[in-house]
Parts: structure tokens; sequence; C-alpha cells
């Protein structure tokens, strides 16, 4: 069984902690807790922070998708703004000083696999999986 979560939000401040309260409560729901949920909450606020900083069009907000089945949770973020090259998420090095630019990393240490794919009609989907 394959347990769902889909939700949007508006490109408000409060989307991040709005899209993070809502993933810890299906998570808990699913009885995924501890440091996997944590994990993942991590997740969700950098990749929904990314999406209102970078990936919203205005009048956009970003949607979230989370999914559970057996040991394995797959966690979605989707925004308005295409996959060009020179805007597509990737890793990079941040500067001691640097007060950005490390979401990604996090992302990239917490997650089993994490990745990004074009979303149809428009925009772009980042995505990161979790064995739990």
């Amino acid at each position: 069984m394959t347990n769902e979560l889909r939700k949007y939000f508006d490109a408000e401040r409060r989307a991040v902690g709005r899209a993070r309260e809502c993933v810890i409560a299906s998570l808990l729901a699913w009885g995924i807790t501890g440091e996997p949920a944590e994990d993942i909450r991590l997740c969700v606020s950098e990749l929904a922070t990314n999406a209102l900083a970078h990936g919203t069009r205005r009048g956009h907000g970003f949607l979230v998708c989370l999914y559970a089945e057996g040991k394995s949770v797959h966690l979605e973020v989707h925004d308005s703004r295409d996959l060009a090259s020179d805007r597509r998420p990737r890793l990079r090095e941040a500067a001691l000083t640097d007060t950005a630019g490390r979401g990604l990393s996090l992302v990239d240490t917490l997650a089993d696999a994490w990745g990004v794919h074009k979303r149809l009609p428009y925009g772009k989907v980042v995505w990161s999986r979790f064995e739990v």
C-alpha cells in the first residue's frame, strides 16, 4: 500500500513552515518518526525554500508531494520555473562567509538519492528519496 500527500502552497513566507508541518503530520500518521522523519523535514524545508526563492513565477506557488511505500519515502517539490541550464538546481561549494548556498548540499547528505526533472506543461520537479 502506498501512502500519499499532495499539497499546494501559495508563494508566501509562511508556506515553508506549512509545508514542513504538513509533511511531518503525514509521516507521523504513516508511522515514520525519529531520524528519518527529521531528515525528510529538513529536506522539505530546503526544497520549499528554494522553490520560493528561485522557482516560482509571479502568482504561482509550489506543490509538495510525498509518497511512502514499504521502506522508501519519495519527496517532490514542484515549481513553475522551467528547467533552463543556467537555472538548474545544482550542488555548489559555499564559502564560510556565505549566508546561502548550502541547501542542496544538505539534501545531498541526508537523502539516499535526489535529482531534478522537467515538469509538464512547465516548471521542474526537485525530488529526493529516503530509505526508512
